[in-house]
Formats: C-alpha cells, sequence, structure tokens
C-alpha cells in the first residue's frame, strides 16, 4: 500500500510540478513528508526502508558527484566566476570554522574533534532545496549561476576533510591513531589516483566512439553512469575512498570530453530527480522519526545557527571587496540549504566513528535537513520575487549582466533553471 501511494504522489506530483513551482511547496518538501506520514501510519516497513536507502543513498551521491564535476571548466571557474570562487574557496572554510565554534559554545559537552567534523557536515549546500530560486526567471542569471556553481561543487570539496576529520575522530574512539592515519592516508591519496585514470581513460575512448561513430546518444549516457560506478569500485578496491574518486573522476572526465557528453547535462533533469525524490522519500521513512526525538534545545539552536548566522556570515565575509551588492550577499547567505548531501555524508562517516557519536551526528544532520527543507522551501519563491523585484531597482547594472565568456555552464544538481543557455554565455 506504501509503495502504491508513492508511485500516486509521485504522478501527481509531476502532473501539477509546473504550477508547484510557483507555489511554497517542493518536491523535498512533499516527499520527506510522505514518508514520515507512511512510517507513521506503519504503511511502510521501516527496516525495508534503511536497507533501500544504503542502496540509494550511495548511488545517488556517486552520480552526482561524478556529473556534477563532469560539468566544471575549472579554468573558465578560476577566471569568469568571482562569486562563486570567492564563496567556495573563503566562504566555504568559514563558513566549517564558524560553525565550528558555535557548535563548541552551544554545545559544550561535544568534544572539539566531533564539532569540527559536524561543521563540516553541515556546510555542503544543495539548490534542489531552493529550485524555485535557481529556476526563476525573475532573479538575474548571474546570481542564479552563482548559487548554481556552488552548491554543485561545495559538497565534492567539504568531502576530504570530513573524511579526514573522521579518520582522526575514529582514532580518537578506538584508541589506535596509527591505524587510522593509515587509513586516512590511503582514503586521500588512493581514491583521487583511481578518479583520474577512469576518469581520464573514459573520456579519451567516448571521444575516440563519438569520432569514429561507434556510439550515440542512447548509449554515451550509460557508460557514463558506468564510469562513475568504476571509480567507485576500483578506489574501494584498492583502499581509497570511493566518493572521493568519483568526484575526481567527473573532473578529469569532463575536462576530457568538455562539451561533447551532453548526459552530463540531462541527468540532472531526469534520473538525478528520480534519484533525489527517493532518497529525501527514504529518509523521510527511515530517519527523520528516529532523529526527531534527539532534537533537544541545543540541537536546535545548532541548526539554526548553522542557517541564520555561520552560513550567512561566511558568505557575507567571502564576497567582501566585490561587486555584490549587500542585498546579494544576504540573499547568497540565506540560500544555502542543507540536504541530500549533509545526510548521506553523516550516514557514511556514522560507521567510522562509533555508534554513540555517529547517532549524535546523523540525528543532527537529519534534523537540519528536514528543517533546511521547510524553512528554505517555504521563503524561496517570495524571497525570489522580491530580490529580483529590489535588485531592478537598487543594484549596479554589472550584478545584473552576466560576464561574457565562452565557456559550458554549470548546472545545479537534480534540477536545470530555466532560461539558462547550454552554452556560450557565463555569469
Amino acid at each position: 500500500m506504501g509503495l502504491i501511494l508513492l508511485c500516486l504522489v509521485t504522478a501527481a506530483y509531476c502532473m501539477f510540478g509546473k504550477r508547484l513551482e510557483r507555489t511554497m511547496v517542493t518536491g523535498p518538501m512533499i516527499f520527506i513528508a510522505l514518508g514520515v506520514v507512511l512510517n507513521q501510519a506503519g504503511l511502510y516497513d521501516a527496516v525495508y526502508g534503511e536497507e533501500a536507502l544504503h542502496v540509494v543513498a550511495e548511488l545517488a551521491l556517486i552520480l552526482l558527484l561524478f556529473l556534477d564535476a563532469a560539468q566544471t571548466n575549472l579554468r573558465v571557474l578560476a577566471r569568469s566566476h568571482q562569486w562563486p570562487v570567492r564563496m567556495l574557496l573563503l566562504g566555504l572554510p568559514l563558513a566549517w570554522l564558524l560553525g565550528a565554534g558555535a557548535i563548541h559554545l552551544i554545545l559544550p559537552d561535544w568534544p572539539l574533534i566531533f564539532a569540527l567534523l559536524m561543521a563540516a557536515i553541515l556546510t555542503p549546500t544543495d539548490a534542489a532545496l531552493g529550485q524555485a530560486v535557481v529556476s526563476n526567471p525573475d532573479v538575474p542569471e548571474r546570481p542564479r549561476r552563482a548559487l548554481t556553481v556552488e552548491s554543485g561543487l561545495n559538497d565534492g570539496l567539504a568531502l576530504p576533510l570530513i573524511l579526514l576529520l573522521a579518520s582522526i575522530a575514529g582514532s580518537i574512539v578506538t584508541n589506535d591513531a596509527r591505524d587510522w592515519a593509515i587509513f586516512g592516508m590511503k582514503q586521500l591519496t588512493l581514491g583521487p589516483l583511481a578518479g583520474i585514470a577512469i576518469g581520464w581513460l573514459g573520456g579519451r575512448l567516448l571521444i575516440w566512439a563519438k569520432d569514429t561513430r561507434a556510439t550515440s546518444k542512447a548509449y554515451e549516457g550509460i557508460g557514463a553512469i558506468a564510469l562513475a560506478t568504476g571509480t567507485y569500485l576500483l578506489a574501494d578496491l584498492i583502499g581509497g575512498n570511493g566518493f572521493i574518486a568519483a568526484f575526481t573522476g567527473g573532473l578529469v572526465f569532463g575536462h576530457v570530453v568538455k562539451d561533447r557528453c551532453h548526459f552530463v547535462y540531462e541527468f540532472t533533469e531526469n534520473e538525478g530527480q528520480m534519484l533525489a525524490w527517493g532518497a529525501f522519500f527514504l529518509l523521510g521513512v527511515t530517519l527523520v522519526p528516529d532523529a526527531l526525538p534527539h532534537l533537544g534545545l541545543g540541537e536546535l539552536a545548532v541548526i539554526l545557527a548553522s542557517l541564520f548566522i555561520t552560513r550567512p556570515l561566511a558568505i557575507w565575509l567571502s564576497l567582501a571587496g566585490t561587486d555584490a551588492s549587500p542585498m546579494t550577499k544576504v540573499f547568497f547567505g540565506w540560500f544555502g540549504p542543507r540536504g541530500l548531501a549533509t545526510a548521506l555524508f553523516a550516514f557514511t562517516v556514522m560507521p567510522d566513528i562509533g555508534a554513540e557519536w555517529g547517532e549524535k551526528i546523523l540525528f543532527l544532520a537529519i534534523n537540519t535537513v528536514w528543517i533546511s527543507a521547510l524553512l528554505h522551501g517555504l521563503t524561496a519563491v517570495p524571497a525570489a520575487r522580491a530580490y529580483a523585484a529590489r535588485l531592478s531597482e537598487l543594484t549596479p547594472k554589472a550584478e545584473l549582466t552576466p560576464i561574457k565568456a565562452s565557456a559550458k555552464p554549470l548546472r545545479t544538481r537534480y534540477l536545470r533553471p530555466r532560461n539558462v543557455p547550454r552554452s556560450g554565455e557565463n555569469p
């Protein structure tokens, strides 16, 4: 019965999706809520949901890390994307340090290493939870693209730090620092090597196949998925981290094929959307009901501080000295929703740091995700409209005009913004 309701709700949401985009109701909100309702009504067995979550979560993270990275033109990013580069290279570490400080102050019983790890897990953002912003044509292209680029890359950039901190935390729990140091070094070095090898070889083979007309679009998409999964499996086989391998492999693959693999973009609109909805549904079925009883005043204060203070302050400081107006800085600071990456990273490191602290970190991450889905979903449409209207009146013309540069665009995971060209323009 639960699966039937899931299919019916999904079909209904898709039929009215265009109209719902103009409301305060988002896909993540619907599917998280549906999962919780089915769990509480006893219509979906959480045991089976947890088994499915393992598969869907890992597959989603592997593919989205690989394909998000594959859309990245690093040379053009460094030259022409001032706002997202600042937010990634300055805002991301600032958000981590400020977040760790907030956790240490609000939850003083948390050891510093776990506060640092929790803050790192809370730094990646997910524009899918604020899709009304990145897909709203009223919002100028440059701000939309900046949020898209940031959300597409910050999870991959945060992952090595998360794994390193998890290794240190695990060594403290097990009192075996030497083994965990070796394990951490293997994870952070062998993973990228596997990604570079598979990404370069796969990219060269795809170009050869296209040049000789040995393949077609129908097959190159399946091949890209196989490459992403292959990087993960190879890294795991040799002792590296599969997720870092997937991200590195995507960067190398995208650099080799450039804009010749259109599946990299199209995946986010169809298969990626389904994976995301499925993952949010399974989070609602399996983890949100268990996390809710662990939402105390201290945990709630940490979540609100992350959403309202540490991220906005980090973004404001990172954009100092740029042509971003104060209103744009505030807008960017607020629209950094915590979504699938936050949940999956907490889920991934949980076995490595012990059950006690693993559960605390996981439940705090899950509560952050559903609260962020609610708050950012409710504010996305009205805030985007107000920002667009105010921006057109007050901001300098340069802030509204895309920077002229030739490069393939970077798109948000799960949903490509409307009215964003596939090539030839850049924010």
